[in-house]
């Protein structure tokens, strides 16, 4: 087991990482940006160095600072987080390069995994079903696109095979519209991602987003942790998360957690992963594998019992996962609420000091934050500021849990958008489960403010 580790990241998942360090009797050096000096992981730390100042270009995504942070410190294995530099191959690569174990996948899992037209066809290999597509990139022949959209069947969707997070995505309804579309989509995929390569998919019209949690170790070990349900989403990024997914068979949970299992120990995957899926109509559909932790982990971490961070660090030092298949049993029910520092309805940034904070406490109540009283939430990072998450003994409890946790939260001095959980905790679709992932977008423009 290692002895040190660096934590490259910040905000609540760098205080996970360290609690989960601290857990293991591993000492953590956490790094931090001139903005995040007073954070309260930096506050808590054995060791802390500065790597540059506030921009993430000069700190976070700084790589020869965060070697040379591992190397004054004489750190073992360097953590990523999520987000940042935690799927970037490179950055992989030079941590190995440089002497220290990478918490994560290879790099060259990294790489198959980060492009979404290799990722796919990594999975129509291993047998994970995929939404109907393009076997490939598109080329520049306008013949040959129309001839895959007609195969396909509008509408299509237009995707960047180097995009995330909703980013270098267009629907095409006619064929009118599908060579101006990919040529756009290209363009804007070669400035975003530095890849203008693109592909074609069936665009599904009402599906659900389900994802499959995964852990493998690096003597061929691989299992799944459950699934969980991620529809409630606005612009593509996640609001509400919750495990297990309202109304769908456990035998179809059991057989795509199966393949994707199967899926990792074919492709030779070690650490934690999660695939994505789009659900409609009975069926999954693969669109992307995430190869980090995600932020909706607790969630599954409630419902299995399985610490997955430390599970990670485990792994990444060479253990063989400490448990089967046959021994992860879930149980109960886990809601997630992202807790931003937003104007709730719209949905503005809201960074400044807290001027007070008072979280929810009592059974089955879990609240990862690196906020505090007085603490000055920076203007240079994403705006979440921390997650409430609840366990129930069923989704009702859970919910009604969630309810009382959202009440009983005191966040003052800046804006946030716990007034919104709140409205999403008592509407009716939500409480009986199964929403697509349209849903939160058609229900904001119903309730505009």
């Amino acid at each position: 087991m290692f002895k040190k580790i660096l934590v490259a990241n910040r905000g609540e998942i760098a205080l996970r990482i360290q609690r989960a360090c601290s857990e293991l009797g591993i000492k953590a050096v956490m790094v931090y940006s001139e903005a995040d000096r007073d954070a309260k992981y930096v506050k808590l730390a054995q060791e802390a160095v500065c790597i540059g100042p506030a921009p993430s270009s000069l700190s976070y995504l700084n790589m020869p600072a965060i070697i040379s942070a591992a190397e004054v410190t004489d750190a073992e294995a360097i953590h990523p987080g999520y987000g940042f530099l935690s799927e970037n191959a490179n950055f992989a690569e030079r941590v190995e390069q440089s002497g220290f174990q990478f918490i994560g996948p290879t790099p060259d899992n990294i790489r198959t995994m980060g492009d979404k037209v290799s990722a796919k066809q990594a999975m129509i290999k291993a047998g994970v079903p995929c939404v109907p597509g393009s076997e490939g990139e598109l080329s520049d022949d306008a013949a040959t696109n129309k001839r895959i959209a007609r195969a396909i069947g509008y509408p299509v969707i237009i995707k960047a095979a180097g995009g995330g997070g909703g980013r270098g995505m267009r629907v095409v309804h006619t064929e009118a519209a599908l060579i101006n579309a990919i040529q756009m989509t290209k363009a804007e995929a070669g400035a975003a991602f530095n890849n203008p390569a693109v592909y074609m998919e069936k665009f599904l019209q009402n599906p659900r987003h389900i994802e499959i949690q995964i852990l493998a170790d690096k003597h061929k070990n691989a299992v799944y942790l459950g699934e969980r349900d991620c529809s409630m989403q606005r612009r593509h990024q996640k609001v509400i998360e919750e495990s297990p997914a309202p109304g769908i068979p456990r035998k179809l949970i059991e057989k795509i957690g199966e393949r994707c299992a199967a899926a990792c120990k074919k492709i030779g995957y070690r650490g934690a992963g999660t695939f994505e899926f789009l659900y409609e109509n009975g069926e999954f559909y693969f669109i992307e594998m995430n190869t980090r932790v995600q932020v909706e982990h607790p969630v599954t971490e409630f419902t299995t019992g399985i610490d997955i961070v430390k599970t990670q660090i485990m792994v990444a030092a060479g253990e063989k996962l400490p448990f089967t298949q046959r021994q992860i049993e879930m149980r109960g029910h886990a809601i997630e609420c992202r807790i931003n520092a937003e104007d709730a309805w719209k949905f503005t940034p809201s960074p400044g000091r807290i001027t007070m904070w008072h979280p929810p406490g009592g059974p089955g109540v879990r609240v990862d934050s690196h906020a505090y009283t007085n603490y000055f939430v920076p203007p240079n990072y994403d705006s979440m500021i921390g997650k409430i998450i609840v366990y129930g003994d069923t989704r009702e409890q859970a919910m009604a849990r969630m309810r009382t946790a959202l009440n009983e939260t005191v966040i003052e001095g800046i804006q946030t958008n716990i007034p919104l959980h709140r409205e999403l905790m008592v509407d009716a679709k939500f409480m009986s489960g199964g929403t697509n992932i349209h849903y939160l977008e058609e229900w904001l423009a119903a309730h505009k403010r």
